[in-house]
């Protein structure tokens, strides 16, 4: 079954599914109000340098000052002005950090204005990673000014391409300035790189013209939106259908496909029916599951993902399952079937970092062999970078998975007020697109003129504020009066609606 990309836009909040054999296997979202900040390049104030972390604190003008590690500082500061200069290698496929030559204390003074690109999202109670090392990503090429290096993607295994491929960026490059060659170049003409690479540095140009006049802290290059952004990253051939349900969001996604991807071919489809696209392609129910720490395996088994702010921890248990033979065939089947599941929640949830499994025990090492080997194949399929570790005696799986941006729990939940912090519930925010999606669906089946919709105080005034315009909107559409009542015994998540 081919590919496809379901996107769901409204004023409020944009969600892109990549949808791979009829299964969720991704889901980005992005809101109007909490847009992505990774990829954006900002002109920075250092305001705190700590010699004994070898890091430094720089205003970027966001609400907590971005973090700065002494490997991600531009060599040297008599050298920053440039941004030319610098040698390095990057991993084939993967910008690495770079050692530094000079301690932090020489490179960087409070008070200094420093040119820096977002790498890491705002995560919990952390503020941005950020890098001087600017990497500007294209359709078929990555452009590092500050790198004098060409790398090549793993994921291109065929040796004569890849020399091909290096063989063309080496020769059309320009002096300065480096490129790694993404796994999206696989087949591509001298033709499609080259208008890659003068795109990117004429953007890069542009970043420097604004830096020149710009002033710290202050924004000089937003990234892509979230949809721009997965088309450009995820669109392949092997993504046969992408299906919007907004006409403004269709007509934005063609143009762009026809000015940086014009021979890409694809089947792009408007959704119009009554029912929301989620809903119709059974995605809310996955979007859910997403959300709860126990997940249940087909055989009665199940895991348990827990996750906190240093690591996440999965526990595999055989639960309903007791197996056809003896204990140990018993507890393989379970672990090989969690296998599955665990790489495709990692992948769906976004859970990145450190991430320990703990499989049931085997006694037999050539099980512990097939359960680890199962797990590396099952993680091919992901694109973030992961590694990992081998099966201990007890169990116990360590590996790391590269975090960017927030995981879909933390970023569609908060702490619980009613466990102090113990657990999560939706978000009010959360719980007010919810409302909105429900108040489509019972009012198109339902006659009447007025709405009444009670709720927690809290979800109450967030609708009378910020998420107004949804219910505004939804008034204007059906022709109905909405009118919201706050019940302080109200769960957070709890809503009714009578429509008389």
């Amino acid at each position: 079954m081919a590919n496809e990309l379901v996107i769901n836009t409204s004023s409020h909040e944009t969600r892109i599914a990549l949808i791979e054999n009829g299964t969720i296997a991704e889901l980005y979202i992005e809101r109007s109000r909490e847009k992505g900040i990774v990829g954006n390049i900002y002109k920075g104030k250092v305001v705190r340098v700590l010699p004994g972390m070898q890091a430094a604190f720089v205003d970027i003008g966001l609400e907590k000052a971005a973090f700065l590690y002494v490997a991600d500082v531009f060599d040297a500061m008599e050298e920053f002005d440039s941004f030319m200069d610098r040698n390095g290698e990057d991993g084939e496929g993967e910008q690495q950090v770079l050692q530094p030559l000079h301690p932090i204390e020489e490179l960087l003074q409070e008070g200094q204005e420093i040119l820096v690109q977002v790498s890491k999202e705002p995560i919990g109670t952390k503020g941005a990673r950020i890098t001087s090392h600017i990497s500007l990503p294209g359709r078929h090429l990555v452009y590092m000014p500050t790198v004098d290096h060409v790398g090549i993607s793993r994921r291109i295994e065929e040796e004569p391409e890849r020399e091909r491929l290096k063989e063309i960026v080496e020769r059309m490059k320009p002096q300065n300035g480096g490129f790694i060659v993404r796994t999206a170049a696989e087949g591509k003409s001298e033709e499609d790189l080259v208008s890659d690479m003068n795109y990117l540095t004429k953007l890069w140009d542009e970043v420097v013209k604004r830096n020149d006049k710009g002033h710290a802290p202050s924004l000089i290059h937003a990234d892509l939106d979230v949809t721009q952004k997965v088309i450009r990253d995820i669109l392949t051939e092997d993504v046969s259908r992408i299906v919007v349900d907004s006409k403004t969001e269709h007509d934005k996604i063609v143009q762009f496909i026809s000015t940086f991807m014009p021979k890409m071919k694809y089947s792009m489809e408007l959704y119009d029916d009554e029912e929301p696209i989620f809903d119709h392609f059974g995605l809310e129910v996955e979007i859910s599951r997403a959300l709860g720490r126990k997940v249940w395996l087909k055989s009665g088994g199940y895991i348990i993902i827990e996750q906190t702010e240093a690591l996440t921890a999965i526990d595999v248990n055989t639960g309903r399952f007791v197996g056809k033979h003896n204990l140990e065939d018993t507890i393989l089947k379970t672990n090989l079937e969690a296998v599955k599941e665990i790489a495709y929640q990692l992948r769906l949830r976004n859970i990145g970092g450190i991430i320990i499994i703990d499989f049931i025990d085997m006694e037999k090492e050539v099980n512990r062999e097939k359960v680890f080997t199962a797990l590396e194949e099952a993680m091919k399929a992901d694109k973030s970078k992961t590694n990992i570790l081998k099966i201990s005696e007890l169990g116990l799986v360590e590996m790391t998975r590269k975090r960017v941006r927030e995981s879909i729990g933390r970023m569609m939940c908060e702490p619980c007020p009613y466990c102090e912090g113990r657990g999560y519930v939706k978000s009010k925010t959360t719980v007010c697109h919810e409302i909105f999606r429900e108040l489509r669906r019972e009012m198109l089946d339902i006659r009447g003129t007025k709405a009444t919709l009670t709720v927690h105080p809290q979800v109450a005034d967030l609708l009378y504020d910020k998420e107004r315009r949804g219910l505004e909107e939804l008034e204007k559409k059906f022709k109905k009066r909405i009118t919201v009542r706050a019940k302080p015994g109200f769960h957070q998540e709890q809503f009714e609606i009578a429509i008389s």
